[in-house]
This record gives structure tokens, C-alpha cells and sequence, in this order.
């Protein structure tokens, strides 16, 4: 079973928090809350994504192809350069992330994954 996240909208009604970043990355416990909530879904054994992008969404796939750095406790010693990684274990989850377009509103989303996964959307 696939999780389809709605990862693309302006994110208003949050302010100026949402300038700079996609509501999706705002963090809460030093963690996004994308990453809450696909933490939430993986707890109930739903383990493979379909993020949905939108504004910003640029964010969002750097902080997917980035995540060993973003998650991870590190030492750095700058006049060496030498970086020591702390152990984590990192999430078995596959995450699909697909641009659907800056003004495209929720259905025109959940449209092209229809078109693109051939899923129905009840």
C-alpha cells in the first residue's frame, strides 16, 4: 500500500514562517512535518510515499536526496576537514516525489497521479 502526501500547497495561512520554506519542511522537535507524518504512517506499516510538490518543492527534494546529512549527528574537526558520523539508523521507506505544479489545486493532483500511477481515487 502506497501513501499519496499533498506536498504543494502556499501554505497561507502559516505567514511568514512559509516565505522561506514549504509548510511541509516547518519543523517541530528538530524534525518536518512531513517527516512526522510519514513517521506516523510507517508506524502502521505503510512504508512506500508519493509526495505530491508544489511550491517550493525544490526544498523538499533536497532534503530527500540530503537526508543521511539533514538526519544525522555529526563531529567535524574544521582545521582537518575530518567529519565523524554518529550511528542512526535511518527509515526503510521509498519515496516517490513528483513535481504536479506550482498553482495545480488539490484535484488536479490527485488527477495526474491517477494518470501516472493508474491508481484509482475514491
Amino acid at each position: 500500500m502506497k501513501a499519496i502526501i499533498l506536498a504543494g500547497g502556499l501554505g497561507t495561512r502559516l505567514g511568514t514562517l512559509t516565505d522561506k520554506i514549504p509548510k511541509p519542511m516547518i519543523k517541530i522537535g528538530g524534525k518536518p512535518i512531513i517527516w512526522h507524518i510519514m513517521s506516523i504512517y510507517a508506524s502502521y506499516g505503510i512504508k512506500d510515499f508519493i509526495i505530491a510538490l508544489g511550491y517550493k518543492g525544490h526544498i523538499i527534494k533536497d532534503f530527500f536526496l540530503n537526508y543521511k546529512k539533514n538526519m544525522s549527528d555529526f563531529k567535524i574537526n574544521l582545521k582537518t576537514g575530518v567529519v565523524d558520523e554518529m550511528t542512526y539508523e535511518f527509515e526503510d521507506w521509498n519515496i516517490h516525489l513528483v513535481d504536479t505544479g506550482l498553482n495545480t489545486m488539490t484535484g488536479g493532483r490527485l488527477k495526474k497521479f491517477n494518470i501516472l500511477y493508474m491508481i484509482e481515487i475514491s
